[in-house]
C-alpha cells in the first residue's frame, strides 16, 4: 500500500466533504450536509482559490468577494446559511468564529469515520486524540471585524502546502472546479424565490442532497425549509437508531471493497486511467482529450511491474458521472486515474489526480498550463509522475522504452486519435472513416508507426465488414503496412499483432501464431498481442492454449465483446460448454446486436445438445442480418479445414441456418 509522504487536503464540492489526511496517518472527513453547511464548505473552496491564485497561504478579505457569497448563499445554502446582503459578513463572523473549529459539538458539519454517529441518544465517542482535535481546529483562523471579516485557511499549521490540497467537482480540479461550480451555480440562481430569516447557531441542520447542476429551486419560504428540515430530521432519527443497533459501530468513509470487485485484485500496483473530462465542451477538442488518455495507458502498459486495465473498457465510463469506488470494483483495481483537459488558443490546461480507492486516499493531484506543442512532454510527465506515486523503481532502458513517441507531429497524432473514436464503434461506417483519418495522418507523417498498424487493421476490417471489393488485394495491402511498422519499430508488440492478424485473415495460421506469440513475448499486457494469438490458436483448433490468453486479455480490458466471443469458441472446442455459453451471453450484454456471438452461441448449444436453444440463437443471426449466408460465412470463416471444420458446419445447417 502506497502512504502519502505529507498530509492531503481534498475539497469535494459534489458531495460537501472535507478530507483530510495528515502524514502520521491521522485522517478525519468532514461532512458539510446542509444547505447552511453547504455554504460554509463553498467559502471554504473560495478561500483556498483565492490563496492558490495568490500562491501562498494567507487571509483573503471577504468583503472584496461580497457578490460572490450573496451567490452562494443563495444557491447551495438556500438563503439558509446567512441572512440578506448588508448584514451577510456580520453572521458569517458572528457564527464562524465560534463554530467551526469545535469538532467537539461540530455544529457546522459532520464528522465521519473517526466518531459514533447519531449522537442524538447515544453520546459523542471521539477517537481523536487531544492533539489532533487542536490540529484540526487551528485549520480555521478569523481575523478582523464583523464588517471585515478576514478567513485563513491555515493549512500550514498540520504540515501542508497549497499544493497539498485540491479543489474537486464534476472532474475538474482547483481553478476548473471553482469555474465550473460558481458557473453551475449562476444558472440556479436565476428562479431562487427570497428566503426568509436564517436559522440560529443552536439549531442542528438536517443532512440534505448536495445540489446537481440541474437543481434549480432550493425551497419557498422558511416555512418550507422549517417543515422539511423537520420531516427529515424525524425520519433520520428513526433510521439511524435502526442502522445503530443493526451494526453498533462507528460509520466509515466508503471505499471500494475488496470482496466486490469482479476480478480478484493483482499482486501488483493496478490502475485504471478514466476518460479525461474535455470541459472546454468543444468537441473539436476531444481528440487532444482522449489522446491524453490513451497515451497514459499505452505508457504504463509498458511497465511490467503495474497492471493497466486498457482503453476499451476504461472508456465504457466516457461522458458519465462516475463513482470511484465502483470503478474501482468494476475492474478490480485499486489505483484510479482521473483528470480535465481544457484548451484555449494554443494553451491547454489540464488537471489530474491519482487516487486510492480502497484506502481511500487521495494520493496527488496537479494542474498543469502549457503549450499545445508540448502535449507530449506533458503526458510522459504525467505518468512518469503516476509511476513514482505507486513506487515503481524503473531502469534507463525502461524509462526510455515507455517515453518513446510516434510521431512529433500533432496534427497526425491527432488523426489517429480520432480514427480510434470510429474504429472502436466496430461497425462497418466507422471502420470507413477510420480508414479515411488513418491515410490522412500518414500523409501527414510517412514514418509514424501507429498510423500503420491502425490503417492495416482498419483495411482488414473492411473485409469482415464487407466493404472491400477485392478482400485479397485489400489484405495484401494490409500486409504492407503492418511490415512498414515492424520495419519502423522492431520492439512494437502491436506492430507484431497486426502482422500475426493480417496472416490470421489470410489463412496463414502458423505464420499467425508465429507473429501472435512474437508480440505477446514482447509485452503480454498488450490486450491486442493476447487476443491475436489466441483467436490464431482458437482458428488452428487448438482452444486449450487459447484459453489462458483469452482470460488475461478480459483481466486487462473486461468490456470488449469480442473477447468474451473467442473464449466462448475455445471453450466450445475443449467441452466446456457452459462456461462458452456464458462467455458469449456476456458478449451480447456488451453488444445486444452481436452477429458473431449469436453464431458462436449456436455452435454451443449444438455441442451440449441444447437443440431448440440453438435454433432460437440462429433465428437471432437472421433477425440481426436477414442476409445472412452460411455459404458465404463458411467461405470468410479463417478457420483451418478438417474434420473439425466440417462438424461446425453441419451443427450450423441441423439448426437451421442457411
Amino acid at each position: 500500500m502506497v502512504k502519502n509522504a505529507h498530509p492531503s487536503i481534498r475539497i469535494d464540492l459534489n458531495e460537501f466533504k472535507l478530507h483530510i489526511d495528515l502524514k502520521k496517518g491521522s485522517e478525519l472527513t468532514l461532512h458539510f450536509n446542509s444547505p447552511s453547511r453547504m455554504f460554509y464548505l463553498s467559502v471554504i473552496a473560495l478561500v483556498v482559490n483565492e490563496m492558490k491564485q495568490l500562491g501562498k497561504v494567507t487571509s483573503i478579505p471577504l468583503g472584496k468577494h461580497l457578490d460572490l457569497l450573496v451567490l452562494l448563499n443563495e444557491s447551495v445554502g438556500g438563503s439558509a446559511g446567512s441572512s440578506d446582503k448588508k448584514n451577510l459578513l456580520t453572521r458569517i463572523y458572528k457564527k464562524w468564529k465560534d463554530a467551526l473549529p469545535n469538532l467537539e459539538e461540530a455544529p457546522l458539519y459532520k464528522v465521519l469515520g473517526r466518531k459514533k454517529e447519531y449522537d442524538e441518544w447515544i453520546g459523542k465517542t471521539y477517537l481523536l486524540t487531544e492533539a489532533e482535535k487542536d490540529s484540526w481546529a487551528n485549520l480555521f483562523e478569523y481575523k478582523g471585524s464583523e464588517e471585515n471579516v478576514r478567513l485563513k485557511f491555515s493549512i500550514d499549521k498540520i504540515g501542508a502546502s497549497l499544493d497539498d490540497v485540491v479543489i474537486a467537482y464534476e472532474g475538474a480540479l482547483d481553478g476548473d472546479a471553482w469555474e465550473m461550480f460558481v458557473s453551475s451555480l449562476k444558472e440556479q440562481v436565476g428562479s431562487i424565490p427570497e428566503m426568509g430569516a436564517v436559522q440560529s447557531l443552536s439549531e442542528e441542520p438536517a443532512a440534505a442532497a448536495p445540489p446537481t447542476r440541474k437543481q434549480k429551486t432550493f425551497g419557498q419560504s422558511r416555512q418550507f425549509w422549517l417543515v422539511l428540515v423537520t420531516v427529515i430530521v424525524l425520519i433520520a432519527g428513526v433510521a439511524a437508531m435502526a442502522i445503530w443497533k443493526l451494526h453498533l459501530g462507528p460509520a466509515s468513509v466508503k471505499v471500494a471493497s475488496t470482496e466486490k470487485m469482479a476480478f480478484p485484485l493483482p499482486d501488483k500496483p493496478s490502475i485504471a486511467v478514466l476518460p479525461f473530462v474535455n470541459i472546454s465542451k468543444d468537441p473539436k477538442q476531444d481528440p487532444i482529450t482522449d489522446g491524453m488518455t490513451e497515451e497514459i495507458i499505452n505508457a504504463l502498459s509498458k511497465v511490467p511491474e503495474v497492471f493497466v486495465i486498457a482503453r476499451n473498457s476504461t472508456f465504457v465510463y466516457k461522458g458519465k458521472t462516475t463513482d470511484v469506488r465502483q470503478v474501482a470494483e468494476d475492474l478490480g483495481v485499486q489505483y484510479i486515474l482521473e483528470g480535465s483537459v481544457r484548451m484555449s488558443g494554443d494553451t491547454v490546461r489540464v488537471t489530474a489526480q491519482l487516487i486510492d480507492a480502497i484506502n481511500g486516499h487521495h494520493l496527488w493531484s496537479e494542474r498543469y498550463d502549457r503549450s499545445v506543442k508540448d502535449v507530449f512532454a506533458l503526458q510522459d510527465e504525467i505518468t512518469m509522475r503516476i509511476i513514482t506515486e505507486l513506487r515503481v523503481k524503473l531502469t534507463h532502458v525502461e524509462e526510455s522504452r515507455i517515453l518513446e513517441k510516434g510521431t512529433n507531429n500533432l496534427q497526425a497524432y491527432l488523426k489517429v486519435v480520432e480514427g480510434d473514436g470510429y474504429y472502436y464503434q466496430y461497425n462497418k461506417k466507422g471502420n470507413a472513416v477510420a480508414t479515411r483519418l488513418y491515410r490522412e495522418a500518414l500523409e501527414l507523417d510517412p514514418n509514424y508507426t501507429t498510423a500503420y498498424i491502425r490503417l492495416s487493421l482498419a483495411l482488414t476490417g473492411s473485409v469482415y465488414y464487407g466493404n472491400s471489393e477485392s478482400p485479397k488485394e485489400t489484405l495484401s495491402n494490409a500486409m504492407k503496412l503492418a511490415q512498414k511498422a515492424v520495419e519502423l519499430d522492431s520492439s512494437s508488440a502491436e506492430a507484431h499483432a497486426v502482422v500475426g492478424w493480417v496472416f490470421l485473415w489470410m489463412r496463414q495460421h502458423d505464420k499467425a501464431i508465429e507473429f501472435g506469440k512474437r508480440a505477446v513475448s514482447l509485452d503480454p499486457n498488450i490486450t491486442w498481442a493476447l487476443h491475436t494469438l489466441a483467436s490464431s490458436l482458437a482458428a488452428s483448433w487448438r482452444g486449450e492454449e487459447a484459453l489462458p490468453l483469452l482470460r488475461q486479455a478480459i483481466r486487462l480490458n473486461p468490456f470488449v465483446p469480442n473477447y468474451y466471443m473467442i473464449l466462448g469458441n475455445a471453450c466450445r472446442q475443449t467441452g466446456r460448454y457452459e462456461e462458452g455459453i456464458a462467455a458469449e451471453q456476456k458478449a451480447l450484454k456488451l453488444a445486444p446486436n452481436n452477429v458473431w456471438a449469436n453464431i458462436y452461441l449456436v455452435s454451443l448449444y449444438m455441442s451440449a445438445g441444447r437443440e431448440d436453444e440453438a435454433r432460437t440463437a440462429a433465428a437471432e443471426v437472421q433477425r440481426i442480418d436477414p442476409n445472412f449466408s452460411l455459404e458465404k460465412f463458411i467461405k470468410f470463416y479463417p478457420v483451418k479445414e478438417g474434420p473439425e471444420r466440417d462438424r461446425l458446419i453441419d451443427a450450423y445447417r441441423k439448426a437451421g441456418l442457411k
